[in-house]
């Protein structure tokens, strides 16, 4: 917030939960209010808030292998994708309505959501999993050189961000409770 204030663009990175990615946006709008306070111009002022997909699942199936349940089982590989697409639908809220409008209006910019860790960590899932399944408007996705190749040479490019987001919430609040 106050790198923001001071008219720093920031990369807020390593992030791997829904509440800290709220805490994350609400940071940058505050930051970004103090810095018109201040005369800064907002237009020069950019922010990413990146996620850590496929380091969530890793983590995940960590935990659900020890619980060693179908229940568990069946969670294996979701987490990721689901955390998206919520983080998704929340920035698609913050960064509308009035309180936005009001900044954008002065110049700001979105802080744009960057997909991290987007290679399949798990050879039993699609090389381009965690890139087919992230396709929308403002977002920013990292791969590494094996994980592009593959994807221009069989990924499918589709919206599928805004897709099965209520079935993703759900998900995403099942991980919390593991059992």
């Amino acid at each position: 917030e106050d790198a923001i204030a001071l008219g720093y663009s920031v990369n807020v990175t390593l992030i791997f939960s829904l509440e800290r990615y709220a805490a994350v946006a609400e940071s940058y709008l505050r930051g970004l209010r103090r810095a018109a306070d201040a005369g800064e111009d907002l237009s020069k002022i950019h922010s990413v808030a990146s996620l850590f997909i496929s380091r969530l699942d890793t983590a995940a199936h960590e935990l659900l292998d020890g619980l060693r349940s179908p229940a568990a089982t069946a969670r294996r590989g979701r987490l990721g994708i689901a955390s998206a697409k919520v983080a998704y639908r929340h920035f698609q809220a913050v960064f509308s309505g009035p309180r936005w409008d009001a900044l954008r209006a002065r110049g700001a910019a979105p802080q744009r959501l960057l997909w991290a860790s987007t290679s399949s960590k798990d050879p039993a899932y699609r090389d381009v999993r965690y890139v087919e399944n992230l396709v929308g408007p403002s977002t920013v996705t990292t791969l590494p050189r094996t994980t592009l190749e593959a994807f221009e040479d069989h990924g499918r490019v589709e919206a599928t961000l805004t897709r099965d987001v209520e079935e993703a919430a759900r998900t995403d609040r099942k991980s919390t409770r593991l059992n």
